[in-house]
């Protein structure tokens, strides 16, 4: 897919597991798109709860293999409360249904929803979340996350950048993702995600100059889960683009970390 949108390099950063790399890395190679290691992780500051990228490590790290087997094993017991939790409803849905839904890889609240509209529970995706599933809902359960200091150290630890993702989903203040910032800056924060499908006009120019403030290379993505929700595609079309020039920049200081290091 990325080869025909014309993308020439990406990055596949699932939630909380880096087993879809190798396989990637495999078919970059034969396909000509260069692939990134990444990964994502649910993270916490304080009362803020939101979401840290990992680029550039080594994927192999026994170190991070470790911290983020924690967190897998943390979806799989959240997961089987969020059965339940749907089940005590008077919901007709198994644990065993939602294996055949996720078939491999780390099983999430996404998954879940897939389940409910495959049940015709829900009409789609966005409804499975605003009626069960989102946080306050009556399925929703908590996880065990790191703190965002602990998270930046491993990805450091491993040879990685750490890279605040999609701040639109945390506040569209600018002030209040300016101090955020100065924040993670001093815990290590590497780079913002400033290209994104919802950040655009004054808002995505207000993030690249508090990128440049804080001295944090930019990212971009599209933050594409496959054909699961209306209106959502990979990057490389019109509309939904990053240039070239962000994956040298990153490439750049991750070069001139690892000299440093």
């Amino acid at each position: 897919m990325a080869k025909t949108a014309g993308l020439k390099a990406i990055s596949i950063t699932d939630h909380d597991t880096v087993d879809g790399t190798g396989e990637a890395v495999a078919a970059g190679e034969k396909h000509g798109v260069r692939v990134v290691s990444g990964v994502e992780l649910s993270v916490f500051l304080d009362d803020f709860h939101f979401h840290l990228l990992g680029y550039h490590f080594n994927w192999r790290d026994e170190g991070l293999s470790t911290k983020l087997e924690v967190l897998q094993k943390s979806r799989t017991r959240r997961n089987s409360t969020i059965i339940s939790n749907l089940q005590n409803l008077g919901l007709d849905i198994t644990a065993e249904e939602l294996q055949e839904i996720s078939s491999s890889g780390q099983t999430g609240r996404p998954h879940i929803a897939r389940l409910l509209v495959d049940k015709k529970i829900v009409s789609d995706i966005d409804q499975a979340f605003a009626l069960y599933l989102r946080k306050g809902k009556p399925g929703y359960a908590r996880r065990f996350i790191y703190h965002v200091e602990e998270a930046i150290a491993l990805l450091h630890d491993s040879g990685g950048c750490a890279v605040l993702a999609h701040p639109a989903q945390i506040s569209r203040s600018i002030p209040l993702l300016d101090d955020l910032l100065g924040h993670l800056r001093a815990l290590g924060l590497d780079g913002v995600e400033t290209y994104y499908p919802t950040q655009k006009g004054s808002f995505f120019r207000s993030l690249r100059r508090l990128a440049a403030a804080h001295e944090l290379f930019e990212t971009g993505g599209s933050d594409y889960h496959g054909d699961i929700r209306p209106n959502t595609a990979m990057a490389g079309n019109t509309t939904n683009t990053v240039p070239l020039e962000v994956l040298e920049q990153m490439d750049r200081y991750h070069l001139q970390q690892q000299k440093v290091i």
